[in-house]
């Protein structure tokens, strides 16, 4: 019996999902569990798992499409899969389609149900279409695609009587070679694909956030020598207690989180005519994915250390690396940071991460030659960048709370003790 693959329950934020790739074909057996098909939404790719061991039947939801909650993706016949032995010698063919073709009249005909709904609904014989299926098998995509055919007017120049399709492999073989295309000239090629759901929620919030927010950017330097000393002494140390290795980014994490709890405001943001404070650190921490920058959140950072910052990110890291993060992970976040040093970045304006107030730009360390207690010296220095709403957040605030990430990093001592 035929069941029908559906789109999971989406998330309350999530409106819709885009069809973004088929990993199984019809007719190709899955065993349970197996992925069937991504699902793009704004913000994570979603994974469609075949509810048991058997065969995908055929697919209603083609690449490209857009579907909603409870929408029909496609067909699957639970049977049962046995594991073939890896080189599978000739003699065991014939059984094999043997038990095909019993599983198959088992679940109404050899095709399925709703291919032979079809076939007689439109009184067509099976013997007037080529299968695309295992062993020849009819989907219901090729009656319908055979039904489309058969009900478009044919072209004016076509007088010979229309034949049935051959197979793929043998149309591939007996198809006249294609009429030669003029090349285009070298260097003048242009391809078009289409933007990814992700990369279209991106453009449209940082659009929003230049359009509704009175952005403005201050920006300030920091000497990175304590930081880098103190992570050279302990690192080798950090990482054998905590099995996580000790990097810049809880540093800033910290220091953030201080700040905040000194300028809350930084830490709200206005919806409507009201402004909202938390009580909260949730920290976005802005990381690069093959889909695009994505910003999974380390919740209540003032409550975590060093390990556990680093431990999160880590695993964030990875996980968007793998498009394994969930919209949990990406949902909420009172203020973010960005490192667009980790890829060569001097200077920059981090753009605000609606409808948060305020976002954190790091960017490259370079050794620099400074005034040091009336002499030059040369350190590893940093330049900062906050950008921040000034609709809620004053220039004042917003360039002392940049002053106090500067205090907190180039003397991480006061971290622990506590030292506005």
């Amino acid at each position: 019996m035929s069941t029908e693959i559906k789109v999971p329950a989406l998330p309350e934020s999530v409106a819709d999902a885009t069809v973004l790739q088929w990993h199984k074909s019809p007719g190709e057996a899955v065993k349970r569990d197996e992925n069937l098909v991504d699902l793009e939404t704004d913000k994570v790719v979603l994974e469609v798992p075949a509810p048991a061991d058997g065969i995908l039947e055929g697919i209603t939801a083609k690449s490209g499409d857009l579907v909603t909650d409870n929408d029909v993706l496609g067909l699957f016949s639970e049977q049962a899969i046995e594991s073939a032995p890896a080189a599978a010698a000739p003699a065991s063919a014939p059984t094999a389609e043997a038990n095909v073709s019993a599983e198959t009249e088992a679940t109404g005909g050899a095709h399925g149900l709703a291919v032979e709904r079809l076939l007689s609904e439109h009184n067509i014989s099976a013997g007037s279409i080529s299968g695309s299926g295992k062993n020849g098998r009819i989907l219901k995509e090729d009656v319908l695609s055979f039904i489309e055919n058969k009900s478009a007017p044919a072209p004016a120049a076509a007088t010979a009587p229309v034949q049935a399709a051959p197979a793929p492999a043998a149309q591939a073989a007996s198809a006249p070679p294609a009429a030669p295309v003029a090349a285009p000239a070298a260097g003048r090629q242009e391809t078009r694909e289409p933007i990814s759901r992700l990369r279209q929620t991106i453009a449209r919030r940082l659009v929003n956030a230049q359009q509704t927010s009175a952005m403005l950017t201050t920006f300030n330097e920091v000497d990175m020598s304590e930081v880098m000393s103190l992570r050279s002494k302990y690192k080798d140390e950090f990482e054998k207690t905590h099995d996580s290795k000790l990097g810049f980014m809880a540093f800033f994490v910290k220091a953030s989180v201080a700040a905040l709890q000194r300028f809350p405001l930084i830490n709200a943001h206005i919806d409507g005519t009201d402004i909202i404070k938390a009580s909260y650190n949730d920290i976005g921490i802005a990381v690069s994915s093959p889909r695009g920058l994505v910003v999974p959140i380390v919740r209540d950072a003032q409550t975590k250390n060093f390990a556990q910052i680093e431990s999160e990110i880590r695993n964030y890291g990875q996980n968007a690396q793998a498009g394994t993060l969930s919209l949990d992970d990406l949902t909420g976040g009172t203020f973010t940071i960005t490192n667009g040093g980790v890829f060569g970045s001097m200077l920059s304006t981090p753009i605000l991460n609606p409808p948060q107030s305020a976002i954190l730009g790091m960017h490259a360390i370079q050794q620099r030659p400074v005034a040091v207690n009336g002499e030059v010296a040369v350190r590893p220095m940093m330049y900062l960048a906050l950008s921040y709403d000034h609709r809620i957040v004053d220039g004042k605030e917003a360039v002392q709370f940049l002053v106090s990430i500067k205090n907190n990093v180039e003397d991480p001592t006061r971290l622990l003790l506590d030292l506005k």
